[in-house]
């Protein structure tokens, strides 16, 4: 007795063109007999993909899940029915026939699957969110969850069909009625909804990209102005003495963060390991994890101060925790702005670009691919500080 083999056949009589759909069937061989199982699938064809994938629809997904289901049931009526002794091919279809028909999923027609789209489109968002989150620090993942809660709240776009231009016209109106500025609502939301429309895409799910043609303004409210201490916060920052030792560690990260201008991502995975010896100082070369650009650093006096006092084991700890510590550091020495850890790297940079190191020589620190990166960061930033020094000037000759 041969084992069953399942194929799916598109447009087996030929009978499609480019107005006119085939029909998708499943192809049952079993004890060198053949039998034609109509899944009830019809599709143009170049909405079909050898050799079994749907592309090209707004609903390919959900059908793609109905077939898939429709093969895993067939598969299963045939294995059950060659188990208990059944081989007569015309048996077997109409069992899957009538099988299929009392779960309502016969035909996988659009309208079963106008049932499950809600379901579906949130299920794709979670399958691919898992898979970007996989090899991301605890706080990036988070942010992908809490668009996933909020985007499934606002339940506005149920399906692929949904997620079009006015759609997220729509989304972006929500968001700024909610008073967020325009780089939090990219950065935050925008951003994420943009990620799964691309990976629909390129799984042949959806055609084009609406964010293409939609003017959604990413840019950091004030170009990025305020993301950063001045010279005399962050030394307040500095001196402030935490009367435990979870707030001691969280200050002593960002002192060294400061110093070495490193993100985030880049302190979690820096090891001491990989300092060179350079004429009695040490030299760290390593690649940002965020974009894999090389960058350098000179590890100054206050890094090295901080490194040794444990030992060359920084007392890391999650991004979440550590920005709520510093929020805390930061009441505690009088800083009136919302410090987190990336404004540890914006302080850097502040403090190098203002104390007189090149842009370029910046930019290699940082790990920018180029210094046209760091003066779109960073420009704006040297002009609030050149007017605050000039103020200061001005105060003492009235």
């Amino acid at each position: 007795m041969g084992t069953p083999t399942f194929k799916l056949i598109y447009d087996r009589q030929h009978r499609a063109s480019k107005t006119k759909e085939g029909s998708v069937e499943l192809r049952i061989t079993y004890d060198r007999k053949q039998k034609h199982v109509t899944t009830g699938i019809r599709l143009l064809p170049y909405q079909w993909k050898e050799p079994g994938n749907i592309v090209a629809r707004k609903d390919a997904y959900e059908m793609q899940r109905a077939l898939d289901d429709f093969v895993i049931h067939a598969k299963k009526v045939v294995n059950d029915l060659s188990e208990s002794g059944e081989r007569d091919m015309a048996t077997i279809v109409s069992v899957i026939g009538k099988s299929q028909r009392r779960e309502s999923c016969a035909s996988i027609s659009v309208s079963c699957v106008k049932g499950q789209e809600k379901k579906s489109l949130m299920s794709y968002f979670r399958d691919r969110a898992e898979i970007r989150k996989y090899g991301h620090c605890e706080d990036s993942q988070e942010r992908y969850d809490r668009f996933l809660r909020w985007f499934e709240a606002w339940g506005v776009m149920r399906t692929f069909a949904d997620v079009n231009e006015k759609g997220i016209l729509l989304m972006d109106r929500t968001l700024s009625a909610s008073g967020m500025k325009p780089y939090s609502k990219w950065n935050n939301y925008h951003r994420f909804l943009n990620s799964f429309i691309l990976d629909a895409i390129e799984d042949g799910i959806m055609i084009k990209n609406p964010y293409k043609r939609i003017n959604i303004n990413k840019e950091k409210s004030n170009g990025g102005i305020g993301k950063y201490l001045t010279a005399e916060e962050f030394k307040r920052i500095e001196e402030v003495h935490p009367p435990v030792n979870y707030l001691i560690h969280a200050r002593d990260l960002f002192i060294f963060q400061t110093y070495t201008c490193l993100s985030y991502t880049d302190l979690a995975s820096f090891d001491a390991g990989k300092l060179r010896d350079m004429d009695g100082r040490k030299l760290y070369i390593g690649r940002r994890g965020k974009t894999n650009q090389e960058f350098v650093f000179l590890l100054l006096e206050p890094a090295q101060r901080i490194l040794d006092k444990y030992g060359g084991r920084l007392p890391l700890m999650s991004n979440v925790k550590y920005n709520a510590y510093l929020k805390i550091l930061a009441v505690m020495a009088n800083v009136d702005k919302p410090v987190s850890s990336h404004w540890a790297r914006h302080t850097g940079a502040t403090l190098l670009l203002n104390s007189g190191v090149g842009m370029e020589m910046v930019a290699k620190i940082l790990g920018h691919s180029s210094t046209k990166i760091t003066r779109s960061v960073y420009a704006k930033l040297l002009d609030e500080t050149v007017a605050t020094e000039m103020l200061k000037f001005e105060k003492t000759i009235l």
